[in-house]
């Protein structure tokens, strides 16, 4: 057993100032004690003020993840931001700027030092229309970290509510869903990733005393292409 990363979901961006310096305080002990762990990676969101437009985040994203930047630099550790949107209700918010190509980007344009990368989840961008095999390459030198999880389309429901319902997908483990596993970690393999590929269990069919039963499914399938 070991640790492949730490996971740290603080809002960094929190628009309420005193609550943000908590949080970034916290993760910046993070990042200096996350090799005590045997793990040189901290996972994250790039959770932002879900009541702007994702863009008007980013001159605090800047401020906050330059100084991210720089003590993940001087500790040796990597900072891998997760891609869920974190999608609110109507009226639609983003809870999560770093969810899209065009915003990574970005992020990547205001904050360059490559210690800050991506933890890339294909079952995101499945539902949201991005083609989930180019962003591998496009991306190829931040990827850093790699979820496993799957999504399944319902397709009665998508007839029924359109893309701007809310019932229309939801997550499965590998093997249930629609995301090409073969094409997926052979993409993973062209562009060399040496990291670890995680299973992020929330498959609501598989959930409580069944938990274990769905990590066996969805690791058994990941073997047929994981040498």
């Amino acid at each position: 057993m070991k640790v492949s990363d730490l996971v740290c979901s603080l809002n960094h961006l929190d628009p309420d100032e005193d609550k943000r310096k908590e949080n970034n305080e916290y993760f910046i002990n993070v990042l200096k004690i996350s090799k005590e762990f045997g793990t040189n990676i901290v996972t994250t969101n790039t959770w932002g003020d879900r009541t702007r437009p994702p863009k008007e985040n980013l001159s605090l994203y800047k401020e906050v993840f330059s100084e991210y930047a720089k003590i993940a630099e001087d500790n040796g550790v990597r900072i891998a931001m997760e891609n869920c949107p974190h999608m609110g209700s109507y009226p639609f918010s983003i809870g999560n700027i770093g969810y899209s190509p065009a915003i990574w980007e970005l992020l990547f344009e205001a904050v360059p030092s490559k210690a800050i990368g991506l933890q890339y989840d294909p079952s995101h961008l499945f539902w949201l229309g991005i083609d989930y095999l180019r962003g591998i390459y496009d991306f190829k030198e931040r990827i850093y970290s790699v979820h496993a999880k799957d999504t399944e389309i319902i397709k009665d429901n998508l007839y029924k509510e359109g893309i701007i319902g809310t019932n229309w997908w939801r997550y499965r483990l590998p093997g249930l869903g629609e995301i090409n596993w073969q094409k997926f970690i052979g993409a993973l393999y062209n562009i060399g990733y040496k990291g670890d590929i995680i299973i992020e269990h929330e498959d609501p069919l598989f959930s409580e005393n069944r938990t274990d039963e769905g990590l066996k499914l969805g690791l058994k399938h990941l073997k047929l292409f994981v040498l």
